[in-house]
């Protein structure tokens, strides 16, 4: 069934299935947030769509749903977010970008009493990617009384009319998530940086938690004005990866926030998820066990270390799993016959969960994938979605 050129919008199945209800079909909600952004840095948007100015235009275009949290964020920016207003009481704070031949560089500077830092970021423009090309703490021994006066200066403002326009522009579609938290182990990778973060645990864990203490009550009170703003989805951004977020490191560092944050969520009959990233099984039981709601892209072999059905079996009976197609199958199907074998395959297995399954990208759709592979992945879908 193509359904490319239909006018009309879809019902979505996707509060179905928040409400814990098996739908009436599949829900398909791929991102093609880095992908389009790659076809628009590079005049090589397919003709088919060249009337499309932003990711949800080629979602509508190809008639499927909506299941997104970066519907609404600027990639040249940051990683995700863009309906929080970031304030400092006390700490100046100041951003710098210049084009740096095809490449964007951004320097944000924060002046503190105890010493100025300073994070610089890069998007690559042949990639279309951010970048870290410096963490805001590269010298954590000297740094660590900036670094606490910086945490302590921070809050958030959510900004619930934007929201809601982003939430009405989707319009019958499905759901926007405000993907705007990060758990206080991954505040420790954005400034600090994946190596740094453990010799910081090892060295002054006992000031790293405190650091980490106040991360967490200010998330939460973000997370907070969200539900009071009516946000039905709410997303941490953790990248949860067991290589760098190992269960010890899991349950001492982040399940507080994990925990607090899903009864939260409940308490406004909303829904709480984690994005995930590489190797998911040694964290699943724990994850679920916190009253977590779901994960955002469960990657599976060979990228990742857990099938979609095991994992489904693994979590609670409201758990929800987004996922289904990784860069590998973008990059080694390309015939229309291997996309639908592999899709009607994958829906057999998932169909007893098909009240907690979410068809979509496991992180990202691939940059170099065609245009007709993500056809024959929507046609397939439409073939098997019942």
């Amino acid at each position: 069934m193509d359904t490319t050129n239909s006018t009309k919008t879809p019902t979505s199945p996707v509060w179905a299935i928040l409400r814990n209800e098996k739908p009436h079909r599949f829900v398909y909600a791929p991102n093609y947030w880095q992908w389009f952004t790659h076809r628009l840095n590079h005049n090589n948007v397919p003709k088919e769509i060249k009337h499309c100015k932003t990711q949800l235009d080629v979602i509508q275009y190809l008639n499927l749903d909506v299941f997104s949290r970066n519907i609404y964020s600027d990639p040249y920016k940051y990683w995700f977010g863009g309906l929080s207003a970031e304030i400092f009481d006390g700490v100046e704070s100041r951003e710098m970008s210049h084009q740096d031949g095809k490449d964007i560089s951004r320097e944000k500077i924060y002046n503190t009493k105890n010493g100025r830092l300073t994070e610089r970021l890069r998007y690559v423009m042949n990639e279309s990617t951010l970048v870290t090309e410096k963490y805001l703490i590269d010298d954590y021994k000297n740094q660590l009384a900036a670094f606490k006066e910086f945490i302590q200066a921070r809050s958030w403002r959510f900004d619930a009319e934007k929201y809601k326009t982003i939430q009405n522009s989707v319009e019958n579609r499905g759901v926007v998530i405000a993907g705007e938290l990060c758990s206080p182990l991954k505040m420790l990778h954005f400034y600090v940086g994946l190596i740094d973060t453990t010799y910081l645990l090892v060295d002054f864990e006992k000031k790293a938690l405190e650091l980490m203490q106040i991360h967490e009550e200010q998330q939460l009170e973000l997370l907070k004005q969200m539900l009071q703003a009516g946000v039905k989805v709410v997303m941490s951004m953790d990248n949860l990866d067991a290589s760098f977020h190992p269960p010890d490191y899991v349950e001492k560092y982040s399940a507080s926030f994990y925990e607090k944050a899903s009864a939260l969520a409940h308490q406004y009959k909303s829904r709480f998820f984690i994005h995930a990233c590489g190797q998911q099984k040694a964290n699943l039981s724990l994850i679920s066990s916190l009253g977590v709601d779901g994960l955002e892209g469960l990657v599976y072999p060979p990228l990742g270390d857990i099938e979609m059905e095991e994992a489904l079996k693994m979590t609670h009976d409201r758990f929800i799993i987004t996922g289904g197609i990784s860069a590998h199958e973008t990059r080694n199907l390309t015939e229309k016959k291997e996309i639908f074998d592999y899709v009607k395959n994958l829906f057999d297995r998932v169909r007893p969960y098909s009240n907690r399954f979410i068809f979509s990208a496991s992180c990202n759709t691939a940059i170099d994938t065609s245009w007709e592979t993500i056809k024959h992945f929507r046609d397939a879908w439409s073939e098997y979605n019942s």
